[in-house]
């Protein structure tokens, strides 16, 4: 079989050191739209180094492909990287991410789920420097025809969005550019910028980053229902639900309940449809 549950899991993780500075952070920032207004003085915290700081989202990038990649060539993983798809992500904060670090990543896999005609792979990364842990990213990889290997189901628990208007409508319009700019975080897939990959994949044109959506969700949550203050975010998680083009519009609505905010994201130009769902992010 492809998929050797047992010999994945038991498999020691992958180690290795990553680093990164303001210039790794601004560039994130900058993929994710932000600098608009560029003397803004919000945003200026996203992209002057005298007044950096860094959205938790980064975390999905730095030390870019070394846990999916990694995760993906584990003993007994052995899947064709065409029935590949990002199915989810989270990220739990142990504390503010620096704007310069070196730490050690250490990525697993962590669980393995037996859909029937799929598999999903958790692929965990924890992270930490000097001063201890400071992060720990799950990215839920869906592999289609690679189920039936004898596993556990898994999870399949839905986030119910509360029966009231949100609290919180967000508009974030997606420059025709900026999966160009995005993908020099690391992700280097030419489904989000050559034309003609993406329609041997299915899809009229280049596809945004599902990451860069998830980035830029955070970031309307932090400015406007966190007061602006990335270090109140404590973990956040989502499911990626469908894609969006650039030259699009992202929908964020925001419902605020004690210690979380529970987020919807959908395409405005296709009538609402949904690009995340399950979307959580926790906060102090």
């Amino acid at each position: 079989m492809p998929i050797d549950a047992a010999r994945a899991l038991a498999a020691d993780p992958r180690k290795g050191d990553i680093g990164w500075d303001h210039k790794d952070i601004q560039l994130y920032h900058l993929g994710l739209g932000a600098g608009l207004p560029a003397t803004d003085p919000d945003e200026l915290r996203y992209t002057l180094e005298s007044k950096l700081h860094v959205l938790p989202s980064f975390a999905t990038v730095a030390g870019a492909g070394m846990a999916m990649m990694g995760g993906l060539a584990a003993p007994g993983i052995d899947v064709n990287l065409a029935h590949v798809l990002h199915g989810g992500q989270s990220i739990e904060l142990h504390r503010p991410i620096p704007v310069k670090g070196s730490a050690t990543s250490s990525a697993k896999v962590a669980a393995l789920y037996d859909k029937g005609k799929a598999a999903v792979i958790v692929l965990r990364t924890e992270v930490a420097d000097a001063d201890g842990p400071l992060w720990t990213s799950d990215a839920q990889i869906f592999v289609r025809g690679e189920g039936g290997f004898g596993g556990e189901r898994g999870p399949s628990a839905r986030e119910e969005l509360p029966g009231r208007a949100p609290d919180r409508v967000e508009e974030r319009h997606i420059r025709e550019d900026q999966g160009l700019l995005y993908r020099l975080s690391g992700d280097w897939n030419p489904l989000h910028a050559d034309p003609e990959f993406a329609k041997l994949a299915g899809f009229d044109k280049p596809i945004l980053h599902g990451l860069c959506s998830y980035g830029m969700t955070l970031k309307a949550v932090v400015d406007t229902a966190l007061g602006g203050d990335v270090s109140r975010v404590r973990a956040y998680r989502t499911r990626f639900a469908g894609i969006v083009f650039p030259g699009e519009t992202l929908r964020i609505r925001m419902w605020q309940e004690t210690g979380r905010v529970l987020v919807s994201v959908t395409a405005v130009e296709r009538d609402d449809a949904p690009v995340l769902a399950d979307t959580v992010v926790e906060h102090a």
